[in-house]
């Protein structure tokens, strides 16, 4: 798989959080709990910025879903691996309201997921 491109969608930030299949793997799937390796990239909604991209660090990341922002932990479950997936987290789902103390605090995020492996 190659880097994606985020589209982030016209009009107000959704409210809830927003979970879009773009490709759905066959491999194995995620559950709650999970440790996942992923390649990612972040995007705020409101500006089309990228804020963060572990294809631009080259290297994919390997985490536990219980240690990762609520958008997250909501948004890979049920997700395969060879999938990409496309959340859009509203600030309760990311970093908080703003002032929360993270830069990203108040901000809708888009990321797109890619998982590469799920590790139980």
């Amino acid at each position: 798989m190659e880097k994606p491109d985020v589209n982030v969608p016209e009009g107000p930030a959704p409210e809830d959080l927003v979970i879009e299949d773009v490709t759905v793997g066959d491999g194995a799937q995620a559950q709650a709990g999970d440790t996942v390796e992923v390649h990612y990239v972040g995007v705020d909604f409101e500006t089309g910025e990228e804020f963060d991209s572990s294809w631009d660090r080259k290297q994919s990341i390997e985490f536990p879903l219980d240690r990762l922002i609520d958008g997250w932990k909501e948004g890979i479950p049920g997700m395969r691996a060879g999938g990409r997936r496309r959340l859009i987290c509203p600030p309760e789902k990311a970093y908080g309201p703003a002032g929360g103390g993270h830069p990203l605090s108040g901000r809708t995020l888009v990321f797109v997921i890619d998982l590469i492996a799920v590790a139980e």
